[in-house]
Parts: C-alpha cells; sequence; structure tokens
C-alpha cells in the first residue's frame, strides 16, 4: 500500500440519517462536522480542535457507517483501510504503511481517515500514532437498547415486505444485545424462511424463527467452546505431576 495507491472516497452518501439505532453518539459526532465544516470559527479564538476520535463498541454496531457518515455530512474526502493491512511480517513495512496512509491524508486535507478495529495492530504502529493525546475523544458506540432496535428494523423492512401481523416492537423487545448487524441478519433469515414457506411478505412466524435461530446458534457455539475447555482442561489436569 504506497501512497500514490491511497485514494479517497469522495462525496460519501451516507449521512447521519442512514445511521440508526445509535442516537447518543451521532449527537456527539455531530459537534466533529461542526468542525470539519467550519474549523476557523472554532480556532479563531486560539482553540485546538481534536486531533483524532475513537469509536468504541462491539462489532456490528455502526461504527463504520458512522465514520461515513461524519464524511457524508462535512463533504469531505475518506479515507478507509483495515488494522489488518499494516501487520506485516518485515519489521517496520507496516509502521511505513502508516506514514504513506497519513502523507496521502494531508494532501486532501480536510478530511477523514477511518482505520477499522485499529485494537488489532498491535505494536506495529507507530508510536506517535497511538500516543497520548492522538485520540482527544472516545465515542462509545453500543449495541442499541429497544428503541434503537426498533428503528433499525422500522429502516431494514424499507427494502423488504412485511405482513400486517409484524410487530416490531415485539421483535425489538425480544432481541436484547442484538447489534444492528444482528438485527440486518436477523431479517435476511426471516425473509428467506417466510420465501420457502410460500408468503408473499415477511411474517411474525418467520421474524420468531430467525430470531430463535440466531440466539440457539450463539448457545451451540458456546456450548461447543465450553466441552472444548473441558476436555482441555481435562488434559492439563491429566498431565500434572
Amino acid at each position: 500500500m504506497s501512497s500514490p495507491d491511497l485514494k479517497p472516497q469522495y462525496n460519501s452518501n451516507t449521512k447521519f440519517a442512514d445511521v440508526m439505532g445509535v442516537d447518543e453518539a451521532k449527537q456527539e459526532l455531530e459537534e466533529v462536522v461542526e468542525y470539519l465544516k467550519d474549523p476557523k470559527k472554532f480556532t479563531a479564538l486560539g482553540g485546538k480542535l481534536p486531533k483524532g476520535v475513537l469509536l468504541v463498541g462491539p462489532p456490528g454496531t455502526g461504527k463504520t457507517m458512522l465514520a461515513r457518515a461524519i464524511a457524508g455530512e462535512a463533504g469531505v474526502p475518506f479515507f478507509y483501510t483495515s488494522g489488518s493491512e499494516f501487520e506485516e511480517v518485515f519489521v517496520g513495512v507496516g509502521a511505513r504503511r502508516v506514514r504513506d496512509l497519513f502523507t496521502a491524508a494531508k494532501k486532501h486535507a480536510p478530511c477523514i481517515i477511518f482505520i477499522d478495529e485499529i485494537d488489532a495492530i498491535g505494536e506495529v504502529l507507530d508510536k506517535a500514532l497511538v500516543r497520548p493525546g492522538r485520540f482527544d475523544r472516545h465515542v462509545v458506540v453500543p449495541n442499541p437498547d429497544v428503541e434503537g432496535r426498533r428503528q433499525i428494523l422500522e429502516g431494514a423492512f424499507k427494502a423488504v415486505p412485511k405482513d400486517l401481523d409484524v410487530d416490531l416492537q415485539v421483535i425489538a423487545r425480544g432481541t436484547p444485545g442484538f447489534s444492528g448487524a444482528d438485527l440486518t441478519n436477523l431479517i435476511n433469515v426471516a425473509a428467506l424462511h417466510a420465501a420457502k414457506l410460500g408468503s408473499k411478505a415477511v411474517t411474525m412466524r418467520s421474524l420468531e424463527y430467525a430470531r430463535d435461530r440466531i440466539i440457539m446458534g450463539a448457545e451451540r457455539k458456546s456450548a461447543v467452546i465450553s466441552e472444548r475447555s473441558r476436555r482441555s482442561v481435562g488434559r492439563v489436569k491429566g498431565g500434572v505431576m
């Protein structure tokens, strides 16, 4: 990933209205948009703008969409990369890629650089990137609450026909701990189930089937891990001298 290959996305079509179930995070990030739109206004009295924002939360909660929405609302270029792209066998290569990224971004400033899964990079990054003060603001992006889940379901159903018996509030209350990605998957599973049954639209029956399948699938995975762990512990105990 050399500097010439790093090209930003222009005119992001993603807006805050497209990201549902994370209202508090959006409110915090709206201020960042204002900084990008008119930086001179906020630095006129000697104030320093935040250098970086760290979006913290479980997978599938909409962090990438939020970053694209910031760029879309502010009308600035958007650079996207994954932390895994900086992991290299050769010493110094990952750090050089970080420098290349920031060199390319400076040519398009102001802009947004989004590094997905930055916590997975480890010590490959330059210390200058992760030093205290580099990320001046931390924004938590948690799994949605019941109202957030209802909003996400409602948004997803704009592209999927639903039966009159569907009660999104009931489904929202019955999916605690689901991320936005989980809810999108739930509707996809429900749509396939409804089609299999010959339905013209997604029914409450298919949504409950999808919810139970996703929940039970997670429980089965936990059961497998627990069983493996139990056997592993048994082997360790058997080898103690």
